[in-house]
């Protein structure tokens, strides 16, 4: 070995030391330890001390904040579930736990005339309060756990002195983005966790959210309101109070012959005071005439159940559905509920064998069996003597000739939530009667549904069950679409559920499904099971009003 090479190592180590010992690479490292120790602070000074006690109308609420990449706020009300809202950006989320009741300021609400409405206004006062005390303690907390654990580390009072320095820094800049992001019309969109049949009351009347979602203080008094009531009725649980004029319409698709989903249609029509169903086909897998007997449960339903036949239902399981006593079969054909006129297609493709059927969008109108199918609905339409507020179809590939033609589509088949608006009518590919010359388009929506039946035997294909999903949609008295709830719950075998609030023509409205986080749900009836008005297995339903 040649002494060059001898020598190779030891320059090499030489050059390595030198650089380790260089002062700016001392620097670094010194500070990078400062960064770390003062990041670290922040951390366990917010976790461990960032929490108080605040008094909210009857509560005694604990508000605290942590780190987090998203922000947003959780309101948990046990045992009932939570509410999530999107209320800032920023590395900070701020947690308010109504655990615990005044039993003094309860008896003083429920003697007392108005009393509810005096706790909601004051409720606001409380709940600023709490935010600006749990934010001061967050500070105060990280930049001490900061100070002491680079005293335990450096020994060094100007690194002390740095680190406490960078938590100030990181602590009052997170406050502050949150602060400067805040949407305070956030309460008219929360989403909701728990138990489904707590969740209209939680959550509040579709209506006046509507209609008042920038007001914060009037928002935060219907939430404060309307869970003071829970609490304080101990025998059973308050139902829903909708406005007058408001007319609900139930959203399900693509059932799939799955039994457990009759329990949970049947739970949302009861708490949700439903007053018809809407089902965009795949009721059943195959066609068969053995499958008929599924559809017998539409009688118990109690309301208005109006059906369009999906690529998976026959003719056979279309005349079993129309000899239920209170379902409505739509092919080309128009129905009226509660003044809200809807009209609806059959599928024309019948491929049972299929989970997908042949994708139309790129067929001319002329050769698309479902373009055809939709140009004959929109033709419908034009020509019905009273003015058609919903459409209904099973593919949404069907909806495009209805662009113009009527506000809202609704459509099954993706076995997935998606909601946006078809393109303006002189796009829309088999629109036979292009809009009047000066009419400005009417721009329609279409709203897919997931697969109320979890995709039927298919969701299990995945690692993960398809998630049974349905949606609750909110009229006013001009039949227009206000807001909208949709609820997704776990696929076989699991046991949460999710009811998010969008609120039409919001800024913030989704066109996503909604997750599906951890919580309790009712479980569908097997065959043979309750009936309307009987309890579902896992749920716990107040008396029908």
């Amino acid at each position: 070995m040649s002494s060059s090479l001898r020598r190779f190592p030891r320059t090499v180590g030489t050059r390595t030391a030198r650089f380790l010992r260089h002062r700016w690479t001392l620097r670094i490292r010194t500070a990078a330890a400062i960064l770390l120790i003062s990041l670290s602070g922040v951390v366990v000074g917010t976790l461990l001390f960032a929490q108080t006690d605040v008094a909210v109308g009857p509560f005694r609420a604990e508000m605290s904040v942590s780190p987090s990449v998203f922000g947003g706020t959780e309101v948990d009300i046990p045992p009932l579930g939570s509410l999530h809202l999107d209320s800032h950006r920023g590395p900070i989320h701020l947690n308010v736990n109504l655990g615990s009741l005044d039993q003094e300021r309860t008896e003083a609400l429920i003697d007392q005339p108005g009393s509810f409405s005096t706790a909601g206004q004051s409720a606001v006062d409380d709940v600023t309060g709490g935010v600006l005390k749990v934010g001061l303690r967050a500070l105060g907390a990280a930049v001490a756990c900061a100070l002491l654990l680079s005293a335990l580390v450096f020994r060094n009072v100007r690194r002390v002195a740095w680190s406490g320095g960078l938590a100030l820094a990181v602590t009052a800049g997170s406050l502050g983005l949150a602060a400067g992001t805040m949407r305070p019309d956030s309460l008219s969109e929360p989403r909701y966790e728990g138990l489904l049949v707590n969740a209209p009351a939680v959550v509040g009347d579709a209506r006046r959210i509507a209609d008042n979602y920038g007001r914060y203080a009037e928002q935060l008094e219907q939430i404060v309101g309307n869970v003071s009531r829970i609490y304080t009725t101990v025998s059973s649980l308050p139902v829903y109070e909708p406005a007058g004029n408001t007319t609900r319409i139930l959203h399900v698709s693509d059932l799939h012959l799955n039994p457990g989903s009759w329990g949970i249609i049947r739970t949302v029509v009861q708490q949700f005071e439903i007053d018809a169903v809407v089902d965009t086909g795949d009721i059943v897998d195959w066609g068969s005439s053995t499958e008929t007997s599924y559809v017998a449960q539409i009688a118990d339903m109690g309301v208005p159940y109006i059906y369009v036949r999906g690529n998976h239902d026959s003719v056979a399981t279309e005349s079993a559905v129309a000899r239920q006593p209170n379902a409505r079969v739509l092919n080309n054909t128009v129905t009226t509920v509660n003044g809200l006129t809807i009209a609806g297609i059959a599928d024309p493709q019948f491929t049972p064998d299929k989970s997908e059927t042949p994708a139309a969008d790129g067929d001319e109108p002329a050769t698309s069996p479902l373009l055809r199918a939709g140009t004959q609905l929109a033709d419908t339409i034009r020509a019905s003597p009273t003015k058609v507020h919903v459409a209904l179809v099973h593919d949404p590939a069907m909806a495009p000739p209805l662009s113009g033609a009527v506000p809202l589509v609704l459509a099954g088949h993706r076995h997935q939530r998606e909601v946006s608006m078809l393109p303006a009518p002189e796009a829309a590919p088999g629109a036979s009667t292009p809009p009047a010359a000066g009419t400005p388009p009417a721009p329609t929506r279409i709203m897919v549904e997931g697969s109320t039946g979890g995709a039927g035997l298919r969701g299990l294909e995945d690692e993960e069950p398809t998630p049974l999903a349905l949606s609750v949609l909110y009229f006013d008295e001009l039949q227009e679409l206000k807001a909208y709830d949709d609820i997704e719950l776990g696929g076989t075998g699991q046991s949460q559920v999710t009811l998010e609030r969008k609120v039409v023509g919001h800024d913030t409205e989704s066109t996503a499904g909604s997750s599906t986080p951890t919580g309790p749900t009712p479980t569908g009836p097997t065959p043979g099971g309750p009936t309307q008005g009987g309890p579902t297995p896992g749920a716990s339903i107040p008396p029908s009003r």
